[in-house]
């Protein structure tokens, strides 16, 4: 049967999902596990099995590139002519088709494709005044409340139950969600939540509309289904008018958008709401390595609330990887040189630049790897936002840092200076505003004052002709010149190469390498969650980075944000990466509960990040970092182990270890301090075998040395 073809190939849990019988299908479906996979499979299915016609299913997703895909993989599977298209596509086609009918002839009102302009006119008729950025947050606010169904004389109450942070007073929001309904009624258009709810009345209020869409439509599917709205959830119940033919496909732990409207409460409530649901669950992950899997695995494991409850446990399905590396920096700055060397490495090593990723919580974070990377020649392309320095309010600032040139006195210490000139653009130091929109835009320009905090910090010494050299300049207008450097060396088109983006942008996609950074609290958990569910929501932000990762997985933070900063911790949702994935412990008095040991730390001597694990401790270097390893003395520091391990009758490691073998060979201690400073070696072993290494280094043989004859 051509049926059987559809079910080759498929895991156990995927055929399942495919096979299951007529009605409601919950597919809850971990990150790279093959959800879509398994729904376009389960469409063909019923179709080649002559059990559903194609023409009668209704796929709706997200994105129209998920919508795109999921046509492509059908068309291939020979199960074309489904309607696989975004709720707002599907929307728009059922009320575009229907409009002479609901609206008595006349056609479908014009879509405004943004809402932020006609927010400003609103607001300037409700008194309030909003410069675009405002406007951009009371649009989202506006959008907010339409997707969770929620009118102009319902918001305050709404938005305060919700715990939203509009950009103003809530009853001032209210006035100019009315106006901008007004405006719209005024001028003959709609909004995109209008279209949904135009879809909505035309199946709920006429029943000739109803029946022709509901002959047309008799099955449908679901994808990513915890990231639906209240409006569109009623749009899904509307096109159902309760059938039960629906499949829905989501993953609790990957709610990321609440602060739209989307609400995981639809997917959790599934098998409750729908009388003899099928659910499955698909567990084995085919995107990632068993060591990216299980720190997917750790960081989830630790969630609490409603979406835990449907928290799964992925199984790598790929051969082993490296494991996932920790890296832990005294800067901002320092951690962006090194994810831009080891981008390079990686490149060099044959990794396409297309397949690599930096990923970071705010765009604002952007700015410092745009430099870093462009400084170490690495291509790079900015994904859902516009380049640093190519942003309205960046440009803004900088205008305004060029004009306080002449305002501010020369003397000013140049962060001050810089502080002073952003405040006059309205910019305050201490008080970050609400509204998501104004706080990108606020942290954007806050990078500009770490910038110069950097330059203060560390000027560099330049060379000036025969003269000698000089250092550079603190001033206000040295700074304007590097900022202009930086924007012009940034603004070198690229078409492929390493992508920078933000984790919330990042949802849906994958890379071979990803370079997970800013992993400090305050930046991930933002300060801005404060409930425990917003943290909640920023640990799953975090489970959706790692997931992202098929091979390589690089997670860091800076411990200050520019150089002799304020420590920052880590990121409270990192499990401790010791030598074995686990924090190392030590047991204490019997009855009592074994303490946890914090690993030692030290600095990686080449690019300076901290090093947790044991091995890299004894190296002094992480194990990604160019080894300067004398060969030589390595062979004969092994010759002299051996026959010194042979005399003592001990095994060999119990004289030194392989690592500190190496570290010996690499760093070449010439007196005993530099021999203590190799990790793992003590007094007792410098006392033992510390004549016999500088003997060594030095460059005797070991045939000339001798074990001392004392007691093991």
């Amino acid at each position: 049967m051509r049926t059987e073809g559809v079910l080759a190939g498929l895991d156990p849990d995927q055929r399942t999902a495919v096979t299951a019988p007529a009605g409601p299908v919950c597919i809850l479906a971990g990150a790279g596990t093959g959800k879509t996979r398994a729904v376009t499979h389960r469409i063909a299915y019923r179709t080649m099995s002559g059990e559903i016609s194609p023409r009668h299913v209704l796929a709706v997703t997200f994105t129209a590139r998920a919508a795109a895909e999921m046509r492509a993989r059908l068309g291939a599977l020979g199960a074309g002519g489904v309607q696989a298209r975004t709720f707002h596509a599907a929307a728009l086609r059922q009320v575009r088709y229907f409009a002479p009918r609901l609206l008595e002839g006349r056609q479908m009102p014009e879509l405004v494709e943004s809402k932020a302009r006609l927010v400003g006119l609103a607001a300037a008729r409700a008194g309030v005044r909003a410069d675009r950025t405002a406007a951009r947050d009371l649009a989202g606010e506006i959008e907010w409340a339409k997707s969770s169904l929620v009118e102009p004389g319902e918001y305050a109450v709404a938005a305060a139950k919700a715990l939203r942070e509009p950009p103003y007073e809530p009853a001032r929001v209210a006035e100019v969600f009315a106006a901008y309904e007004q405006l719209k009624r005024r001028q003959g258009v709609i909004d995109f939540e209008d279209l949904l709810r135009a879809a909505v009345w035309g199946i709920e209020e006429h029943q000739d509309v109803a029946d022709q869409i509901r002959a047309q439509y008799r099955h449908f599917v679901v994808d990513e289904y915890q990231d639906v709205n209240p409006l569109q959830q009623r749009l899904l119940d509307a096109w159902l008018g309760g059938r039960d033919d629906v499949t829905v496909v989501g993953d609790a732990s990957q709610t990321i958008y609440s602060f739209t409207g989307a609400t995981s409460a639809y997917l959790i409530d599934f098998p409750r709401q729908r009388r003899g649901a099928v659910v499955v669950r698909l567990v084995r992950d085919y995107r990632s390595t068993p060591q990216v899997v299980g720190l997917a695995n750790a960081v989830i494991r630790q969630a609490r609330g409603t979406e835990a409850k449907l928290r799964l446990e992925l199984v790598g399905q790929r051969p082993p990887g490296p494991e996932p590396e920790l890296k832990i920096f005294p800067d901002e700055h320092g951690e962006a040189i090194a994810v831009a060397r080891r981008c390079r490495e990686l490149i060099a090593a044959g990794t396409p630049a297309s397949e690599i990723a930096v990923l970071f919580r705010t765009n604002a974070q952007s700015e410092t790897y745009e430099e870093a990377l462009a400084d170490a020649e690495v291509p790079y392309v900015v994904r859902g936002a516009e380049r640093f320095f190519e942003r309205a309010e960046v440009r803004q600032a900088m205008i305004a840092l060029r004009a306080a040139v002449r305002s501010i006195p020369g003397e000013t210490p140049l962060v001050e200076a810089v502080v002073e000139a952003l405040a006059a653009t309205g910019w305050n130091r201490h008080h970050p505003p609400p509204g998501g929109a104004a706080r990108e835009q606020w942290e954007a320009l806050a990078a500009l004052v770490a910038l110069a905090e950097e330059y203060a910090a560390s000027p560099e010494i330049l060379p000036i002709g025969e003269a000698g050299r000089v250092q550079r300049e603190v001033t206000l207008a040295a700074f304007n010149d590097e900022l202009a450097r930086r924007a012009e060396q940034q603004h070198a088109p690229t078409v492929s190469g390493v992508t920078l983006a933000s984790l919330h942008s990042a949802k849906g996609l994958e890379w071979d390498a990803v370079f997970l950074v800013g992993l400090a609290d305050g930046t991930l958990p933002t300060t801005y969650a404060k409930t425990a569910e917003q943290l909640e929501e920023e640990r799953r932000l975090l489970y959706v980075g790692v997931t992202r990762a098929r091979h390589v997985l690089w997670l860091s933070y800076g411990q200050s944000r520019s150089p002799g900063g304020r420590t920052r911790r880590p990121c409270r949702f990192l499990p401790q990466l010791t030598r074995g994935g686990a924090a190392e412990t030590r047991t204490t008095e019997p009855g009592r509960k074994p303490e946890r040991r914090r690993p030692q730390v030290s600095s990686c001597r080449i690019c300076g990040a901290t090093l947790l694990a044991g091995a890299d401790r004894k190296l002094g270097r992480c194990p990604t970092c160019p080894s300067d390893l004398d060969e030589d003395l390595h062979e004969r520091l092994l010759a002299w182990r051996a026959s010194t391990a042979a005399q003592l009758k001990v095994p060999a490691y119990v004289v030194f270890t392989d690592a500190t073998l190496v570290a010996v060979a690499e760093r070449r201690p010439a007196d005993p301090a530099q021999l203590l400073a190799i990790a793992g070696i003590g007094p007792r072993k410098l006392g033992q075998y510390g004549d016999a290494v500088f003997a060594l280094v030095a460059g005797a043989s070991p045939d000339d040395l001798a074990p001392k004859n004392f007691e093991n």
